[in-house]
């Protein structure tokens, strides 16, 4: 019994992964823009090798440094834990280094101090990334293991410009008295101290490290780094009032989220929001030039990589019912004087970015044969969904750190009326969406009047569904964040 909590502690199970399957790509496409995974070692303090991986965009211009996160992941977690930070910050402009832990993952040590050591294993990073010219400031990003890691190492290196802690522990032994309560172990009180205390000696042993040292609460007080708490309401691992205590002691400025979820559940979308918001006030990323930003550059008009030609049908539907209050089908509809508006025309009454001056700019509405009428919108969507389905590889949902169970998802980017605070310009409420990118035809198009054209476009909008009333701003609004030039990150 003792060894097992023993082991619990110190030896919990390891993660085995391969980094080719469970990390992102040596290269990849990210919300439109080209990125890299740099692999390297380090050896700590104590000469045990820690495997790392630093994501970094592809292009980065001379003389240019970009700000760094640095993922510190849980108790039987890795590197692979990052991926999720990364899908958040590397479209901001912020570079993500994450490592495994000695003890941890598929670096060298046989056990974990649940952030006593961990601490030295990040300073070894902070060191070999201040000897990098390409990293400006520094922040921390941990949770529970990796969120003590960051409050103890913060305590010491007042030059971390921001922390977000996330499940964190105030002490060990405390921790470990709860834990009794909580899986109902049922020993009499003073039997289970006596416990602690025998195991306090094995860790001591093993680990080289005591428990009764590793108490946050003496550290928080002498912290004065910006740092965003957060902890799941229903976590009955690290209960909440761990997170509220440090919280409360915490010396420097301080913000505190609770959300719903337990300990290892995937975290909201209003979390990871509020964590790209901390970094980018505390980091201050700057804007990279257009010319880094890898877009592709389409007919008269720059969209991003991705192709989603149905919400670009989505949208101009929608903008044809825009003036058709009261009309609930495509042949109410016909009635207004919108639905019969040429396309080149209506978009360019709608949305003054958009440069398409004449009917060949929308080439690629057409299929192979330039044909429409043959087509309904369902086919038309369900071709177009498996068109696009090779162009979404930088897709993913942060519910895990297993890259293999990650479902792709518009969320990089989707469409959205929130802005991102990425942009301090006069652009600030446009958004760059995974959407519109018109791949070339490989084959010639033929030759077409612009009134045959415009038949065939009538055709294929009277069968892809009803026009939808009130929706015509809004819908406005998205396909000017859609067409837009400046490159932002909205998960939905």
């Amino acid at each position: 019994m003792i060894e097992q909590f023993v082991n619990f502690v110190i030896r919990p199970p390891r993660s085995e992964y391969n980094p080719d399957q469970y990390l992102w790509e040596t290269e990849f496409i990210l919300a439109g823009r080209k990125y890299k995974r740099l692999d390297l070692e380090l050896t700590n303090a104590r000469g045990l090798t820690i495997k790392c991986s630093h994501y970094v965009p592809s292009c980065i211009p001379e003389n240019t440094s970009l700000p760094c996160v640095i993922y510190c992941h849980g108790n039987s977690g890795c590197r692979a834990d990052a991926n999720e930070a990364a899908v958040i910050l590397l479209p901001a402009n912020i570079t993500v280094f994450t490592l495994d832990f000695s003890g941890s993952g598929l670096s060298g040590g046989d056990y974990v101090s649940l952030g006593w050591h961990e601490k030295e294993d990040l300073r070894c990073v902070v060191s070999y990334l201040r000897t990098t010219k390409q990293v400006s400031c520094i922040g921390l990003w941990g949770r529970s293991m990796g969120a003590v890691t960051s409050l103890l190492y913060g305590a010491e290196d007042s030059s971390i410009a921001g922390m977000v802690l996330d499940s964190a522990f105030t002490n060990l032994y405390g921790l470990m008295m709860e834990l009794v309560d909580v899986y109902k172990i049922r020993v009499p009180k003073f039997t289970v101290k006596m416990a602690v205390q025998y195991m306090r000696k094995i860790i001591q042993k093993r680990a080289k490290f005591d428990i009764m040292d590793l108490n946050v609460l003496q550290f928080a007080p002498k912290t004065f780094i910006p740092a965003l708490f957060g902890h799941a309401s229903n976590d009955m691992f690290i209960q909440p009032h761990h997170c509220d205590r440090i919280h409360q002691a915490y010396g420097g400025d301080k913000s505190i989220i609770k959300f719903e979820g337990d300990h290892n559940s995937p975290r909201p979308q209003s979390y990871y929001d509020s964590v790209s918001m901390f970094f980018y006030n505390t980091l201050h990323p700057p804007q990279l030039p257009v010319k880094c930003s890898n877009n592709l550059h389409m007919g008269a008009f720059k969209v991003g990589m991705v192709t989603n030609e149905s919400l670009f049908f989505e949208i101009i539907s929608g903008l044809r019912g825009a003036g058709t209050n009261s009309c609930s089908s495509s042949i109410d509809a016909s009635k207004f004087p919108n639905a019969t508006t040429p396309v080149v025309e209506l978009l360019s009454e709608s949305v003054n970015q958009l440069s398409i001056k004449n009917d060949n700019d929308l080439d690629f509405l057409l299929d192979e044969n330039h044909t429409l009428s043959e087509i309904d919108g369902d086919s038309v969507g369900s071709r177009l969904q498996d068109k696009s389905s090779g162009h979404n590889e930088e897709s993913c949902s942060c519910t895990s750190s297993n890259r293999e169970s990650w479902g792709r998802c518009s969320s990089l980017g989707g469409a959205s009326d929130d802005s991102f605070p990425g942009d301090i310009s006069d652009k600030q409420e446009n958004m760059t969406v995974k959407a519109l990118a018109t791949p070339l035809r490989q084959k010639e198009s033929k030759l077409t009047t612009p009134k045959t054209k415009e038949k065939k476009i009538q055709s294929l909008w009277k069968k892809l569904n009803r026009e939808r009333a009130g929706v015509g701003d809004s819908l406005s609004q998205r396909l000017k964040m859609c067409l837009s030039h400046s490159s932002r990150h909205k998960r939905a």
